[in-house]
């Protein structure tokens, strides 16, 4: 699946590529998890700034419009008319970089004078000339002083930003702040009277199969309305670890991008953001940013013009039933944790290579993506208490919370010392040598990774399907310290003789480290 921005745009922009397959998920218009808002917030208000407020409704809210009678929905009419005052049309205008000029001559040119200007205009540089483009979005407006929100992919890398009101009425725009890594931005326009809004409903209280209403103006189209169902809730699409998708049939196209999703009391409940798409059209797969996220990162960006979020300093990977059977849990519930960064925060409070993390606050842990948003939710400096299981014991570690950075990444400096046995080995379809200085310099290995390198995979074996190749190199097996590959053999007989259906292995692929659970048969 390929991402592209898809608002009205001349040229057409495309993003990063997701993963292969013969659809597409388009990005509309051109990450931890955050604490979500509390049910019990009657008539809830957030700070905007100077005294502004944007609303959150009820979540008993009773205010239905006329849409829904004897159970069954006939018009969505008045709550169209109500909240559309408030959906947005944004257009971007880019300045993109200097690039060389196609030039269209004029067939009455004399062939030398052709030739020059071809030359110059190909290769020279009198013709680098800047380009500007145009795109468009969608938005709506969250409070009465012009607060607006938009996705990032809309306004990002824009030089100017003009706001058109269903009223008519056209103003410039600034961005206040932006997140990638939740694709929402937040922009402000100046009026000289107070502005119409929606409020934010609660996306925790949707249910597959509810009505939703989504507003936009795909291809430039103003004020278009369409309806549809909550397809799914939850959904994951490799877009990053701090959002899951609400999944729509609404139907929505490009220039819908930042558009707002409805429920039927007229909240939003998400911002249409993505659609799946074998054509690049609508074909009723579409993708919305819950409120609560939203809603989360819009409070910071008044705030601070910025996201901040959590770091602990730990690399993690989900607990697999494999690495469960392994590691005798009954639930493969919880994250695992590959690699601990030295001096992170992690590594001050204690926490150790293999420990898996059940509960954050005491709050359960589900798998790696929950950790990771929950973490990143934790305010800067707090601490939290993490509750892990270590060789089958629980423990209870206290860390104080850091500002995690986009280039961050986890590393594990804590490695095993030199062998102090050469040779080779073979286990489990793995063939086994030791690391010489000649095998670092066939697979090239860095000499502070230690342990047993994988020369060959039996392309049957269970191993193999669990992507073990030549060149990883196993660092511990059973959470046993591996320095050669007798070890490897030793811990396997080890775990057979225990009755162990699987053996858990800590492996370093092109750097990373990652645990792998293989079969013992």
């Amino acid at each position: 699946m390929a991402t592209e921005n898809t608002g009205t745009q001349q040229p057409k922009r495309h993003a990063k590529l997701l993963a292969a397959g013969v659809a597409t998920v388009l990005v509309l218009g051109g990450l931890g998890a955050f604490a979500l808002i509390p049910r019990d917030h009657a008539e809830n208000t957030t700070a905007a700034g100077n005294g502004d407020m944007f609303k959150i409704a009820r979540a008993d809210d009773s205010s239905t419009p006329r849409m829904v009678e004897n159970g069954a929905p006939f018009s969505f009419a008045d709550l169209v008319e109500r909240v559309s005052p408030a959906v947005v049309t944004i257009t971007v205008e880019e300045t993109q970089s200097p690039s060389q000029t196609t030039l269209n001559l004029p067939d009455n040119i004399p062939d030398p004078f052709r030739e020059f200007f071809r030359r110059f205009g190909e290769n020279g540089p009198g013709f680098q000339l800047p380009r500007k483009s145009t795109s468009m979005g969608s938005g709506f407006i969250i409070s009465k002083s012009g607060y607006i929100v938009t996705n990032n992919h809309v306004v990002d890398h824009g030089t100017k930003i003009t706001v058109k009101l269903p009223d008519g009425r056209s103003f410039d725009a600034k961005l206040i702040g932006k997140d990638p890594a939740t694709d929402i931005a937040l922009l402000k326009i100046k009026s000289d009277k107070p502005l119409p809004t929606v409020e934010f409903g609660d996306d925790r209280q949707l249910r597959v199969g509810d009505w939703v209403v989504a507003v936009g103006n795909p291809f430039g189209l103003s004020n278009t309305v369409t309806a549809g169902i909550v397809s799914s809730i939850g959904r994951n699409i490799g877009n990053g670890p701090y959002t899951d998708f609400i999944q729509i049939d609404a139907p929505i196209n490009r220039g819908n991008s930042g558009g707002p999703t409805f429920d039927l009391r007229g909240h939003v409940v998400g911002m249409n953001t993505m659609i799946f798409s074998p054509s690049g059209g609508s074909v009723g797969i579409g993708f919305a940013i819950p409120s609560t996220t939203i809603h989360h990162v819009v409070a910071q960006l008044q705030a601070h013009g910025k996201v901040t979020r959590g770091w602990l300093g730990i690399q993690i990977q989900s607990i697999t039933p494999d690495i469960a059977s392994s590691l005798g849990m009954k639930e493969p519930h919880g994250a695992i944790v590959a690699s601990v960064v030295s001096g992170s925060p992690a590594d001050k409070a204690g926490f150790k290579q293999g420990d898996v993390v059940l509960a954050v606050n005491g709050a359960s842990v589900e798998d790696a993506r929950d950790l990771t948003r929950r973490v990143a939710a934790l305010a800067v400096g707090s601490e939290a208490k993490f509750t892990v299981s270590r060789n089958g014991d629980s423990k209870t570690l206290t860390a104080k919370i850091a500002q995690r950075s986009e280039d961050q990444n986890a590393s594990n400096d804590n490695s095993p010392s030199t062998p102090q046995s050469h040779g080779s080995a073979s286990a489990l379809g793995l063939s086994l040598s030791a690391l010489t200085p000649d095998v670092r310099r066939t697979f090239n290995l860095p000499d502070n990774v230690q342990g047993a390198v994988v020369t060959n995979v039996d392309p049957d074996s269970d191993a193999a399907q669990k992507g073990i190749r030549s060149g990883d190199v196993i660092l511990s097996v059973a959470n046993r310290e591996v320095r050669s590959p007798k070890d490897v053999e030793n811990h396997i007989a080890d775990a057979r003789k225990s009755g162990r259906k699987t053996i858990l292995m800590l492996v370093s692929t092109n750097g990373t480290e990652h645990f792998v659970a293989v079969d013992l048969k």
